[in-house]
């Protein structure tokens, strides 16, 4: 393990792993772009925080996206797409139109890397869905669940108020089955409600999923992030929350060779060269914090560039300039809650 180590007298981070980050988040020759091609959904699960004000990205959108791409594209070596929503796959037209014109740049120069992930609820991702988004470079999925069928369907339902867990389930099997190289990360969310039937569902998970080295599992406390519903949530106490994870764990990777730690976490939204394009062209950082004013750094504009306000983008980098490693793992935590100057000017986020 790396010690982290600080500056006399500053109280910043030296450690080599937050040197490393640094440089990772600074530089122009990576670009980050979480993007919202809608904002609509067809699931209402019961702890959700959107509110689903915005609908599908417009064509002048997509057109000014695609010229972002290209604007920036001589200069970069590695475009990250991240397919966020909403749940993006109302909207797989232009996540496939987009993703189609990154790959078709990253083919024609040379050193110029595309990757594209997607965080969606599953249920419209089959076989022949993965097999086409895996062709124009989509390698990854997040992919949510409740515990077995008895509880997923009583917290991720759809809009029509109906349960999803069936559907789901068959098109993870039919992606593992299937042989894509794609991975798929299963998020596995946990209430008091449903902490009696996790152990053996994670064993079911292992012994279904877990030993093919395409799937990994993360364990998520549910967490009361500003829905309509937090006030009559319940959720794991602080207490209970390490002991819970760690006898379920055990149980996941009981015969399985358990995932390595990164070392230092960053988050997405700390990173200046990342970046959320929402499905009306707003430019953000979080996609927890969609509908808190603060998110809300500038605009894409129609020929691609972007407008950039720096006193809204600085208390989301503010980690880098003070070395603060907390602020780096979660700059919305303890955000200051105010327009502030710059702490850093950044030229990633101003393509020619």
């Amino acid at each position: 393990m790396t010690q982290t180590l600080t500056a006399p007298g500053t109280g910043r981070s030296t450690s080599p792993a937050f040197q490393a980050q640094l440089a990772a988040s600074l530089t122009n020759q990576i670009l980050h772009l979480i993007v919202l091609p809608t904002e609509q959904c067809n699931f209402r699960c019961t702890y959700c925080y959107e509110d689903f004000a915005v609908g599908r990205m417009g064509e002048p959108t997509v057109a000014a996206l695609k010229r972002l791409i290209d604007r920036r594209a001589a200069g970069l070596r590695r475009l990250h797409l991240s397919w966020f929503g909403g749940e993006p796959m109302l909207a797989r037209g232009i996540v496939e139109e987009v993703s189609a014109h990154a790959t078709e740049l990253a083919a024609d120069r040379d050193g110029f890397e595309f990757h594209a992930d997607m965080t969606t609820n599953g249920y419209l991702l089959d076989a022949e869905a993965a097999r086409d988004l895996a062709a124009l470079g989509v390698g990854q999925y997040q992919i949510s669940l409740d515990g077995p069928a008895a509880a997923h369907d009583t917290t991720r339902l759809r809009a029509d108020g109906r349960g999803s867990f069936d559907r789901i389930w068959r098109n993870l099997l039919a992606i593992r089955d299937g042989g894509l190289p794609v991975g798929v990360l299963l998020r596995v969310h946990l209430t008091p409600a449903n902490l009696p039937l996790m152990p053996e569902f994670i064993a079911h998970l292992r012994d279904t999923f877990l030993r093919d080295e395409r799937f990994t599992l993360h364990l998520k406390p549910v967490e009361r992030m500003g829905g309509p519903n937090d006030g009559a949530m319940e959720i794991l106490s602080s207490e209970a929350r390490r002991h819970t994870l760690d006898e379920l764990e055990a149980i996941a990777y009981e015969g399985v060779p358990a995932p390595r730690a990164d070392g230092l976490e960053v988050c997405y939204a700390a990173r200046p060269n990342s970046l959320v394009i929402r499905a009306d062209g707003t430019v953000a950082k979080c996609t927890v914090a969609l509908s808190d004013p603060s998110n809300t750094v500038g605009r894409l504009l129609p020929d691609g560039t972007l407008r950039i306000d720096d006193g809204s983008l600085a208390p989301w980098v503010r980690g880098w300039a003070a070395g603060d490693e907390d602020a780096v793992h979660c700059p919305y935590r303890g955000m200051p809650r105010r327009r502030t100057p710059a702490l850093l000017q950044i030229g990633a986020t101003r393509p020619a």
